[in-house]
Parts: structure tokens; sequence; C-alpha cells
């Protein structure tokens, strides 16, 4: 069978040889030999990326699979699956003649040269999102069908949100013989996106890596200018070409290849110092310059046309902008490529080998001559079907032309919306209203910018730039109202900051004339807790149900529905489960499909927060895949956010830690993931000792609550501050923390989310002995909680109701304590399960002396298996108390060099950051005793305070 591989660039080099790189080939080839695989190639511009997948490719070829290759371009059109669709082009000899699914057939229009030999296309679909769904299938059946093959789709920093998407979808569910190799440059993705839109992990029986490039070694420079120049490439050479290049290969490669050709023709004495003084970047500059006056006329006409351009164009286009017939084109184009000035990368399609040569080819065009190519591209691209508006734009701007380019930029972002390319269409608005003096434009463009900015995830940008137009321009009421809106909602989404809310509220008012905008801005009011705002919620929501009630928009009033789902299912109503069943689940209007998908991600999140925890992470998990395709990005992440929540809860700890720092890495200007993750590691911290980080992490959760638009991290970061004073012994400063959370708990009447603040704000009280305060707490928590479905909310009261009867009747708080470790083992928390049977362990202790302390063993077990350190020591000294510790036999072990037990537990609290303090207090030690084991641990181990976490771990791998 006939191989495929659809040729990618030629490298940096053409003919140099491939140095450096080796272990990475092989993981690569690795990876997939073995389908399905996902392998993710990191790296900056020039490092090797292509050069990589080019040496694989190779490789791969002759093992008889297809390799496809598709490029992603800097000036891209949002046209779905360009990248991929081109990728395809060339498997047309590997499709069966037979048994070919009826779902390519979507294909068929996109790939014309294969359409005899793809089903017919189906009809076209009214709908977009319809149409985009079909073509998703349609790629996935067409490389199931391809068998064992190879999708490698290059520089996905520049990828359109559709591919992104699809591309995505199919990491998700590989076709069984399928490996897909994406490369990027990870600092020219959107702030705050990853590669794939969201987070990829390697689903189950999917293999594969990540290989971060990184610079080349001065070995590898100089092995690569010995193989290239031969004894011409000095000691001293191989240092300069180094230096010079800091171990970039494309600088480097560029550098060698200019020095080989000016040795050809002038010899190779004073090699160093011409590479001393060769412009930056390194030997770029001059290698592209020396090709160009190497060519002819129509060579330069055709190269100057390509770097106007500035992506791969076909050829009857470039010939075109350069103002040539088809023949003089033709000669020009083979003259260029020859020369290694342009590349082909599929039939008919040309353009630089590297971004960096074609802006040297591009600020080599004389002035007049680029303005001229400029107007002649936008007279080819518009006679083009469809017109790739984004470019129109580009060389619109180019002119100089403001007015022009502001027509062209609007209507390429309107195209962008059109399609769900949300991102483009924000980056171009951006640019419109940066403009001064437009009112009328700035105000559609504001409008735009307003009514997509919440979708997405550049919050900084957007908010930057509405709050710029409100501040700046005096817009009619309504247009003003609309871009508050659009603030308001930006803000209280993204940022959680409840200042939003003000300003949703003006906007409310300044709406009146446009009543269902207006009902957009109860329904967030609706959701607000703060400042007495509770006691307005049900006003705001009769008011936007009777605003969109004849309202022919089925998206506003799918948006009032699923805002009434979220308050029920944040009360713990069980009525909402039926009314979350009654949503339009089959509807494809796009908005509709938005707001289902925040209507059942809202419904787990809060689920989560009421104890029902197996129902909030099915929710979560389905709707996983509905926020993808909904376009509303950010939904997606916060579900994962909430599903990392539920891995602590359910005590899923191994590697959590990771796990939040990855996420908060991926959305750095989302300061919901932030705080999350503050709330999860004081978490963490507070249960394996290490309480000075447990206090910064829970107090930097309690700094945002005081502006958070949700209550409850104001009520999760005061329960673990509490319980850290408790632990402490510092029944005041509990209190003292305890108290403002109270208030603010019992003025938004948010008892089924208290999030451990009742039963810690009790036990605050009672230290300080404000017995009737707690007991007043406790009867108001029982009455706010009467007929709702709080799982989590009732394990919490029996908590709070033992505390204050361990004492006074211990009989009955056992009895509270067990109600209280059913209802958190029925949940699935088993931290706070072992917690619960460490109260009732005490009390049975006292109330039975002598029998077997059952509750504390199991409470022992959960801990130890958890990694809870703390509560394990703290566990272990009680037993100890009771006399179940078995005696230690006669005289004491020698360990010699080797540590201890008890100084691997201080070794394992110095790994984790614990002050010696912190360890005394965890361990019931003295802290001279704790300076003492710290001294033996550094001395035994060799190392330093801050390397211990490393030094036990070589300890481990040596066995």
């Amino acid at each position: 069978m006939a191989k495929v591989v659809e040729q990618g660039p030629p490298s940096p080099g053409g003919d140099l040889p491939f140095v450096g790189r080796q272990r990475d080939l092989d993981l690569l080839l690795a990876a997939v030999r073995h389908p399905p695989a996902v392998v993710l190639v990191e790296g900056e511009a020039g490092i090797g990326k292509s050069r990589l997948v080019r040496e694989a490719a190779h490789v791969l070829s002759g093992e008889g699979g297809p390799v496809l290759i598709g490029f992603c371009h800097p000036l891209r059109e949002p046209l779905p699956y360009g990248p991929v669709v081109d990728a395809l082009r060339k498997a047309g000899d590997r499709l069966p003649t037979a048994g070919v699914p009826p779902t390519t057939g979507a294909l068929a229009p996109l790939l014309p040269d294969l359409a005899g030999r793809l089903p017919p296309p189906p009809e076209p679909a009214r709908d977009p999102h319809l149409e985009r769904q079909r073509l998703v299938q349609a790629v996935r059946s067409f490389l199931a069908v391809l068998g064992p093959a190879v999708l490698v789709v290059e520089d996905l920093h520049w990828v359109d949100e559709a591919t992104r998407d699809l591309l995505l979808m199919l990491a998700r569910d590989l076709p069984e013989k399928l490996a897909l190799v994406l490369t990027y440059r990870a600092e020219d993705l959107a702030p705050g996106i990853p590669v794939l839109g969201s987070a990829y992990r390697h689903p189950p029986g999917v293999s594969g890596t990540t290989l971060r490039l990184g610079a080349l070694g001065e070995e590898d420079i100089r092995d690569l200018a010995t193989a290239t120049l031969g004894h011409h490439a000095t000691r001293a050479l191989g240092r300069a070409l180094y230096q010079r290049s800091e171990g970039l290969p494309l600088v480097v490669e560029e550098d060698l290849i200019t020095l080989r050709e000016q040795g050809r023709q002038r010899g190779y004495q004073g090699a160093e110092e011409r590479l001393h003084r060769a412009d930056a970047p390194a030997g770029l500059r001059e290698a592209v310059t020396e090709r160009l006056v190497t060519l002819s006329p129509a060579g330069v006409a055709v190269v100057d046309a390509a770097a106007v351009l500035a992506v791969p164009v076909p050829e009857a286009l470039l010939a075109a902008v350069a103002g040539l017939d088809p023949d003089e084109g033709a000669e020009g184009i083979i003259e260029a490529v020859a020369a290694s000035v342009l590349r082909e990368t599929d039939e008919g399609r040309y353009a630089f080998r590297h971004v960096l040569a074609q802006q040297v080819a591009y600020r080599n065009v004389p002035g007049p001559r680029r303005r001229r190519l400029h107007q002649r591209a936008i007279d080819e691209l518009r006679a083009g079907h469809p017109v790739p508006l984004v470019q129109v734009a580009h060389h619109t701007l180019a002119l100089g032309d403001r007015q022009a380019w502001l027509r062209a930029a609007e209507a390429a972002a309107d195209q962008a919306v059109a399609v769900g390319d949300t991102g483009t269409a924000a980056t171009l608005l951006r640019q419109i209203l940066a403009e001064p003096h437009l009112d009328e434009l700035r105000s559609r463009a504001a409008l735009a910018l307003a009514r997509i900015a919440a979708l997405g995830s550049d919050y900084t940008a957007n908010a930057a730039m509405l709050r710029r137009i409100l501040s700046e321009q005096r817009l009619p009421e309504a247009t003003r109202g609309e871009i508050r809106l659009g603030l308001g909602l930006l803000l209280v989404t993204h940022a959680g900051d409840r200042a939003g809310f003000r300003e949703i509220e003006q906007a409310a008012d300044e709406l009146a004339s446009r009543p269902e905008r207006a009902a957009r801005a109860m329904i967030a009011l609706a959701m607000n807790e703060w400042d007495g705002a509770v006691e307005q919620s049900e006003k705001w929501m009769t008011r936007a149900e009777a605003a969109v009630r004849d309202s022919p928009d089925d998206g506003i009033r799918a948006a009032v529905r699923a805002t009434r789902i979220t308050l029920m299912a944040k009360e713990g109503d069980p009525a909402v489960w039926e009314l979350l069943e009654q949503l339009p689940w089959e509807s494809e209007d796009q908005a509709v499909v938005q707001q289902i998908a925040r209507a059942v991600h809202n419904a787990g999140a809060y689920t989560a927060e009421l104890g029902q925890d197996t129902r909030a992470r099915r929710l979560l998990a389905g709707n996983q895949e509905r926020a993808d395709r909904s376009g509303i990005p950010y939904l997606e992440v916060y579900g994962r956010s909430v599903l990392l929540g539920l891995d602590y809860l359910g005590g899923h700890w191994d590697g959590l830690e990771g796990r939040l720092a990855a996420l908060a890495e991926e959305y750095p200007d989302l300061d919901l993931v932030g705080v999350e993750r503050a709330l999860l590691l004081g978490g963490l911290a507070a249960a394996q000792g290490r309480s000075s980080q447990a206090f910064e992490h829970f107090r930097a959760a309690a700094a945002y609550g005081e502006r958070h638009s949700e209550v409850s991290v104001a009520f999760r970061s005061a329960a673990g501050l509490v319980g850290l004073w408790l632990a402490a012994g510092r029944a005041e400063e509990a209190a003292a923390t305890a108290g403002p959370a109270v208030a603010l708990l019992r003025e938004t009447e948010a008892w089924p989310r208290s999030a451990g603040l009742l039963p810690a704000a009790v036990e605050a009280a009672l230290a300080v002995g404000d017995r009737s305060g707690a007991e007043r707490l406790a009867d108001e928590a029982e009455h706010g909680l009467s007929g709702r479905e709080t799982p989590a909310g009732d394990a919490e009261l029996h908590l709070a109701r033992g505390l204050l009867l361990r004492d006074a009747a211990p009989e009955e708080a056992v009895r509270h304590f067990t109600r209280a470790r059913q209802g958190w083992q029925e949940i699935g928390r088993p931290y706070e399960t072992a917690r619960a049977d460490e109260r009732l362990g005490r009390i049975e202790a006292a109330l039975r002396p002598g029998a077997e302390p059952r509750h504390l063993l199991d409470a022992l077990e959960t801990y130890t298996r958890l990694g809870a350190s703390a509560d394990v020591v703290r566990c272990r000294h009680r037993l100890s108390g009771l006399g179940t510790d078995r005696p230690a036999p006669p005289g004491r072990r020698g360990y010699g060099d080797r540590l201890s037990p008890r100084e691997r537990e201080v070794a394992e609290y110095l790994a984790r950051g614990a002050t010696n303090q912190e360890i005394a207090t965890a361990l019931f030690l003295s802290p001279r005793t704790v300076e003492q084991h710290v001294a033996r641990v550094l001395r035994k181990l060799g190392t330093r305070r801050g390397a211990v976490g490393g030094a036990l771990r070589d300890l481990e791998d040596g066995g």
C-alpha cells in the first residue's frame, strides 16, 4: 500500500543533520506507535518543533502508515477546521472503496478532490451549531476509517476556536488506531487559555506525552557546525555560534547556511568575525536578504507579494497580487522555492519557511510598492467566496485608511461572532474601541463586546476596555446600560466581584426601554446575596419572569428559567430536580444550549455545597462537554474547579495539590479558580500540620471573600481559620473570627451552605463560655434547614448539637455524633467521617472506660490513608492515653545513619514546609526536642532544611 506523508515545511537547515533531539524523537515515536495516543510538543519559535515532527514522519512513513500534517496560520479566518481539512486532503488513496461511513459525506464540500470517494453530503443545516457537529463527526469518521494513522497539527497557538474545539473533542475520544500530535508555542497562547481551550488529560487507554523542547547545548551546536562546515568549524566558531543563538536551532541553522554560502563564494577565512558583525536576529536577516538578491524580477515580485499576504496562499492568488501573469508567476514561485525563500505547504499554497523570514522580507519591500501590494491583496481577496474578512481588515489597516479598516474590522468581528469565534471577535472589537472620535461605530463595537465579554475568558482586557468606554464616552442611556450590564456580568462571573452587582443594578434602570435586556440584569441581581440583597431576590425574579413571559426570544426565557433553577438548587429545594428535567434538552438554539449548560453547572456546584456529592459529580462531569460546545468557555473551567473540590471532600488527596496548581497556572486571571485553590490548600495544610501555611491560605481566601459574590467563600475561610485557632488553644481569636461570618450567615439566611461554619462557630462560642449564643445559633440553623434537602447541613447540625450536649448529656451527644458520622459516610466524605469518629471515640472512652476504642481506631485508619498526619499524631496520642499502644521492647534500638521512625515523621513535616513550632504541636513534643530531631535529620540526610523533600525522594528511590 502506498505511503502517505503530507510534507510540512522543510527543516530550517534543509540538509543539515538532526542533532540534540534523539531522546525527544524516541519518546514521540514510542507514543505514536501505540495508538490511541496524544502527544503535545511545546516550544518557542524556532526551537525545532517542525523539524522533530518531520523526522518522526520520515521514520513512520517507512513503516507504512499515513502521517497527515496540517498547519495553523497567524491571520486565521473564523472558518472551521481549516488545518485539519488541509491535512486530510492527501489521504484520499487511503480511503477504502467500500464501508466509508455516511457521516463523512459532510466533508465532501471541503474536500472537492475527494468528493467522488466520499458519500454524498447531507442537506445543509440551518443551524450553524448542528452543521459544526456534523463536521466534527465527519472528521472523526474519516480518520477512523483510515486505520492506523498519525494526524499532526502544527502551530496551535494560531488555531481558530472551531479547530481547537474539534481537536479537544478528538483528543478526548480518539479513534483506536489514531495518534494525534500537536505543536505549539506556549508563550503565544491567549492569556489564561490552555492549548486546547480546556486542560487535557489522557483518558484511560490513551497513551501519550508532552514534550517541552529546550535549547540545544553547545556540544550539539558544535556537532551541527562540524557536519555543515567540516574542518572549517573551529571550536571558537562553535562557541560563537552558540553564544549568538543561545541554543535556538532556527538561529544557528540560519547562521550556518549563511556561513556555508559565504564560504563557497569567499572562503571561510574570517567566518567568526563575520558572524560577530551580523545583524540580529542571529543570521536570519542576512540569510533572507542574501537569498532575495539572487532572485529574478519575477522571483522578487512573488516574494514581495508573499511577504505582504503573510499567510499561505494558492499559486493563482500569489501571482495575481504580485502583478504577474500565470506563467510568470509560476516561474517566480519555482525560483523562490528553489532558493529556499518560500516553501510549498500543500497543493497550490506557498508561504515563507518562517514567520521571522517573512518579517525580514516585508521590511525589505519599498513603501510605495508595499502599499500597492496591500491594495491588490484586498481586491483579490474580496473577489473570493467567502471573503476572508480578517485578512481584508489586516491589509486595509496596513494602507493607513483608518475608516476603511474600521468598517472591515467590524465586518470581520461580526463574521467571527456568527461562527462562535468569540476570541477573534473580541480582539477585533477591542482594536476598534481603541480608536478615538468614532462615536457611532464605537457604540456598536462596545455593544458587541459587552454581549460576548462574559462568555469568554479574557477577563482583564475585556473589563479594562468596557470600563474605559463607560468613563470616556457620552452614550445614549440604553446603550450605556447594555455596556454596563456586560461589565457587571464580567465582574461577577469571572472575578466574583460583588461590585459588579452595583453596575448591574444601575444597568437595569438604564435598560428600562429594552425589557428583555433589563430582564438579563434582573436575573443577575436575583443571585446577589450581599448587603441585604437576599430579601430582594424574589422581587427581581418576579420582575424578570414578567418581563419575558410573552417574549419570542427563547434565549432570554431560558436564561430566566436557568436562574430560577439556580436559586432553588442553592436553597436545597427538592422541587428543583423536576424543573431541571423540564429543560428543553433537545433544543439546537445556541442561546438555549448555553443556558442549559449554565443551569446544570450551577445546580451541580450548589448541590456539592449542600452535600449531595454523588449527584453533584454526575451533573458536573456530564456537563463538561455541553459547556465546551456551548460557547461559554469559563463554565468548563469552573466545572473542573468544583470537581477538584469534590476530590478533596471525597478523600482523593493524592496529587491534588498538583492538579490545583495546574488549573491555577492555566487560568491565572480567574479569581474563582484561585480562591478555590486557596481554600483546598488550606484544608490540606491544616490536616497535615502545616498551620502557618494553612493560616496563609485561609486568610487569602477570606480577603477575597470580603468582595466575593458567593457568601460561601466567607463561610469556608472563616470555618478554616476558626478550626486553626481552636487547635492552637486560642479560643478568643476563634470566637472573634467566627463572629462576622455568623452575622453574614444570619443576614443571608444561607443555612444550607454554611460550609462547616456552624459547628466551628458553636465550638468557638462554647470555648469562650458563650453557651447561650451557641444554643441560639444551633436553633436558628435547625429552623433554617427545615424542609430542605441539605445532607451536609444536617450533618453539621448534628455535630453542633453533639458539641452542646457532650458535657451535660454525653449519651445524647453520642446519638448526635453518630447521626453526623452516618451522614458524612452516606455523603461520601471520609475526612469528615473520621472527625466525627474521633469525637465519638473521645466521649465513649469517658463513658465506657476499658472498652475497645473502635471509633478512634477507625478515625486513625482513615487519617492514615488520607495522609492527614496532624490528625494521625493527635489520634495516636489519644489512643496512647487510653493504654491501647503496645509497650516498646526493653532497650533502645540504634538506627545509625538511618532515620528513626520519629525522625522520619519530623522529616516528612519538614518536607511539607512545617516550622519547628508546628512540628512540636503536631507531634506533642517540646520545641527543644524538635530542634534536636531536626538537627539529626539534616545531618543524616546531608542536606539543608529547604531540600529535605528531595532528599527523602532520593532515599525512597534508592530503596
